[in-house]
């Protein structure tokens, strides 16, 4: 179990990325979700040990994360959102090179290692190519196999899947699944589908605060009858946004589809959505938005 109390970070120039931050996270799969700019890196950077929080508090399992650096990053698989390697070394060598880094002086071990997790991220017949001619996703999935090295029982994913086209994500997060049920999985991501496909906890990171944390279903679940659609013409949607909560817009056959969060039926043509997760996720940045908009002073 990974748990974070009341964490906190600010930076030299006064920005607060954090802001008390706490959280359980058990073994399995769990989605980090939030915009761009919410935290999320700081946060897993954090975690990771690459940064000190202004305040707070990381265990996992027995290990004080904050006094115990080493003794996390023994058992840490990390690939963050920047992956750099030597891109003319190939991924065989790049990956030997790696595992000797963590530690794994025996010959015969480290080539076990690096055959396997060249197997099992579908990567051995790639194994001689530079590193510099792998595709986005080869190039994920080369991460993964570093990340891998040790067998770490904490491992973090910052924004894996961004610019993978539909094929690569597929196999990147079925590879995920694979790997996920007996440790601890971040999955950190502004793509609500891959929370959705893989976690089965989550949460909502924005303006540094967790919004929002639990079972994607029961979250779901939760937002029926919140969640409204009507289609109108493109030419009224700024009149539809100043009636009403308008969560998110999307175009269909040259119109627009709006969603918008209302307790309660605002007729005017306006349907109930069964809703999803997007909807959770947009109807959660709206709250957060509305919380965070300073309220006008009485006349």
């Amino acid at each position: 179990m990974l748990e974070l109390n009341n964490v906190t970070h600010t930076y030299p120039n006064g920005t607060r990325a954090l802001d008390g931050v706490t959280l359980s996270i058990p073994k399995g799969m769990f989605g980090l979700l939030g915009p761009n700019g919410a935290g999320k890196s700081t946060l897993m950077r954090t975690i990771a040990t690459l940064q000190s929080p202004s305040t707070g508090s990381i265990t996992f399992g027995a290990i004080d994360v904050l006094k115990q650096p080493e003794a996390l990053r023994r058992t840490l698989g990390y690939l963050p959102q920047d992956f750099g390697v030597y891109p003319r070394v190939s991924a065989y060598d790049m990956l030997d090179h790696m595992a000797v880094l963590k530690g794994v002086a025996n010959a015969r071990e480290r080539k076990e290692t690096v055959e396997t997790l060249l197997n099992q991220t579908n990567l051995w017949k790639f194994r001689k190519k530079a590193i510099a001619g792998f595709s986005g996703g080869m190039r994920q999935r080369f991460g993964i196999a570093q990340a891998l090295i040790g067998n770490p029982e904490l491992i973090i994913v910052d924004e894996p899947t961004a610019g993978l086209d539909p094929e690569e994500r597929n196999r990147f997060l079925n590879l995920l699944a694979e790997i996920g049920e007996n440790v601890v999985i971040i999955l950190s991501t502004h793509i609500v589908e891959d929370v959705a496909d893989l976690c089965p906890r989550m949460a909502v990171l924005a303006d540094g605060r967790i919004q929002l944390e639990g079972a994607p279903l029961d979250l779901i679940d939760r937002s029926r009858g919140t969640i409204w659609a009507k289609t109108i013409a493109r030419t009224e949607l700024d009149e539809h946004k100043a009636r009403y909560e308008v969560i998110s817009t999307r175009l269909f056959a040259g119109r627009t589809i709006i969603h918008i969060l209302s307790p309660s039926d605002p007729g005017d043509g306006f349907a109930a959505v069964s809703g999803g997760l997007e909807d959770v996720y947009f109807s959660t940045l709206a709250k957060s938005r509305r919380a965070a908009s300073p309220v006008p002073a009485a006349a």
